[in-house]
């Protein structure tokens, strides 16, 4: 046999193994009582239980944060504290109790404060409107003089 003869034979056998599958469609999920013969796998989990907790204080760059949640089956209680850059601290006490949905208190503590080094003192000095207040060497890194080569000729 030669190499075109043995390739039909391959694409011919192709085509009927790919024609014996018969696809059933797209459809809605079937539904299965209780009744029926059919058996399926349940895949559904057991009741959520968790407690975790996790903080980050590094002082240097002064980023003082964390989260503490706990759950049990569908009653979800926890915290979370974030130090805010004008200086005060946000704390956020949540629970969630089955259908009740997402219940946050918010406080507040310490003052608000704007040094000279924070967003508010710098970002009211300049006018966004206007660029006559930035110095134009600020925007970009000037290029390097050009390197000019000669050939010398003989």
């Amino acid at each position: 046999m030669n190499a075109k003869t043995i390739l039909l034979l391959l694409g011919v056998a192709a085509m009927a193994a790919g024609d014996s599958f018969e696809f059933g469609g797209y459809g809605a999920p079937r539904r299965y009582s209780s009744d029926s013969s059919e058996s399926f796998e349940s895949y559904e989990s057991d009741e959520a239980k968790y407690n975790f907790d996790w903080a980050v204080r590094h002082g240097p760059s002064g980023n003082n944060y964390g989260h503490q949640e706990a759950r049990d089956n569908d009653n979800t209680q926890g915290s979370y504290h974030v130090n805010l850059p004008d200086g005060r601290r946000q704390t956020v006490t949540y629970f969630v109790d089955g259908g009740s949905g997402y219940i946050a208190d918010v406080k507040y503590s310490g003052e608000a404060s704007f040094d000279s080094g924070s967003y508010e003192s710098r970002s009211s000095s300049l006018d966004p409107l206007s660029l006559d207040r930035i110095p134009m060497n600020s925007l970009a890194t000037p290029l390097p003089d050009p390197v000019t080569t000669t050939k010398e000729s003989k």
